[in-house]
């Protein structure tokens, strides 16, 4: 059985077109989980006890269109399968007439907090969740190159605004550290994210970014080019774009 969050576009979650951000997208995909999670006894208080957590491996995420200021919205999730210590899920985010603006996949890994590895999800905690059959779309793989041949920027220290609960840099803030190098009028349309390891309180990040026309790979990297992130950003200028 999925979940359903309504909401309204809050001004804070616009950016200078007064439309919504992706990063702000992506916290609502990853709030409608956590509130899924919680809705079933399954929630962070409940994992921590147990020193497990769901970390996530990977983003897909397809724009249509993003809504703007004050547009009532509707964020749905659900599970579509499950393997061993890996998850699968989908999110959509609707407008009032029901019509699709955004969809996506994610991949996690259920891991043991004590000792960093994957651990096998129990099927008790597994029955609460209601696999669905997943969304209708071309799913992109999960695994994504370095983007080779990419310029080196200048790097940045991890401080205590990026943190979540886990003690390591939020999903999300990953995406807004890759966009930080997209063209001002650049328009997402498309976005793939993967996750390799991560990043720490006074970690520094150094970015390694190649952009070509319509797309821009930002490998976010330790100070050995290892990468905690890859976040390839697909679209178009916003005066060539539609009607984001």
């Amino acid at each position: 059985m999925g979940y359903e969050w309504k909401c309204r576009v809050r001004y804070s979650e616009t950016g200078v077109d007064g439309k919504l951000t992706l990063p702000a997208l992506v916290n609502y995909f990853q709030d409608c989980s956590t509130f899924h999670s919680e809705s079933l006894g399954l929630g962070w208080k409940y994992l921590s006890s147990r020193k497990k957590a769901w970390m996530l491996s990977s983003w897909q995420i397809e724009v249509k269109r993003y809504p703007s200021m004050g547009e009532n919205i509707t964020v749905k999730t659900w599970p579509h399968a499950f393997k061993g210590f890996l998850g699968e899920r989908n999110f959509l985010l609707l407008d009032e007439k029901e019509e699709v603006l955004a969809y996506a996949n994610t991949n996690w890994i259920f891991v043991d907090l004590e000792t960093g590895h994957p651990a096998k999800i129990d099927q008790e905690e597994l029955e609460k969740y209601k696999l669905e059959n997943p969304y209708e779309m071309e799913y992109a793989p999960r695994k994504i190159p370095f983007p080779e041949g990419g310029t080196q920027m200048p790097g940045f220290q991890i401080n205590s605004r990026y943190l979540d609960t886990n003690n390591h840099v939020n999903n999300e803030e990953y995406i807004a550290m890759a966009q930080e190098y997209l063209p001002d009028d650049f328009c997402v349309c498309s976005m793939r994210a993967e996750y390799k390891k991560a990043a720490l309180l006074h970690d520094t990040v150094i970015p390694i970014v190649k952009q070509e026309p319509g797309c821009c790979e930002v490998a976010l990297c330790d100070e050995s080019h290892k990468p905690y992130a890859v976040v390839v950003l697909k679209g178009a200028l916003k005066t060539d774009a539609y009607s984001h």
